[in-house]
């Protein structure tokens, strides 16, 4: 179906969340979707939890019986997707009510097939931090490899258009490496509202990361996902630290 919504859902151990995270899905006034929950091997309560909605058959749930990674996570359950469009929310994150019905509105409307929004960051009780992350009004494939400026969820992409996106085995920075493929194929386009909500600070979450553990897994993302030869991946590392010092001085208020 032309606005099938396929919900791209790693989780891990967000049982604490991923009510929230449903919650905020169900609420969405665009009804036609489907949520792809695939849990990685969680030890905590998320089984539980994901099981009182089983009932609503939009939601499908895969268990992995062993913790492969979330990029691994992410490739399944785009393999699994049979909607038009594809959106990502992590299992702890959550949208406004409004989210699906407008970014669609936006990518009809203006013809476009790769979409990002702007979202609000919150703390692990879900209380407002006074942070609102934007961007660029449009993301090139150049621009892309300066920095990683859509939040992984808020984006959106036509399927039909970019075809099955599948990326590398690697620990952090899966979502980047998505983009980077599906920005050879369509720009990125910006909805300039605020319609997601990002936790930030969860224990294990990448915010609570170093930075120089940052910068190696930036490293291993062109070295490993985009194959480029050591000098490059080096150079665009680095090129990754200049912008994101521009984004936070221009893109991120609070």
């Amino acid at each position: 179906m032309d606005d099938l919504v396929s919900i791209i859902t790693p989780s891990y151990n967000t049982g604490k969340y991923i009510a929230e995270t449903i919650e905020s899905v169900l609420a969405q006034s665009h009804s036609i979707w489907e949520m792809i929950i695939v849990d990685d091997g969680s030890t905590d309560d998320t089984d539980s939890v994901v099981k009182r909605y089983l009932s609503d058959k939009r939601i499908r749930y895969i268990k992995n019986d062993k913790n492969s990674g979330a990029a691994a996570a992410r490739n399944l359950a785009l393999r699994e997707a049979k909607g038009k469009w594809i959106a990502f929310l992590d299992s702890d994150d959550v949208w406004m009510p409004d989210k699906l019905e407008k970014q669609i509105g936006f990518m009809k409307k203006g013809g476009h097939h790769f979409s990002y929004t702007y979202y609000e960051e919150i703390d692990e009780n879900s209380h407002p931090l006074g942070v609102t992350v934007k961007g660029p009004k449009r993301v090139t494939e150049h621009d892309m490899y300066n920095y990683c400026w859509p939040g992984c969820l808020t984006v959106m992409y036509d399927a039909e258009y970019i075809g099955l996106i599948q990326i590398e085995n690697i620990k952090k920075n899966h979502d980047y490496a998505m983009w980077l493929k599906v920005c050879k194929t369509a720009d990125c386009y910006l909805l300039d509202e605020v319609l997601a909500r990002y936790r930030r600070g969860r224990q294990g979450g990448i915010s609570t990361q170093k930075t120089v553990t940052l910068i190696k897994w930036h490293y291993r993302l062109f070295r490993i996902c985009d194959g480029r030869n050591v000098v490059s991946a080096v150079f665009h590392t680095l090129r990754n630290l200049i912008f994101g010092a521009f984004k936070k001085i221009k893109y991120v208020k609070g």
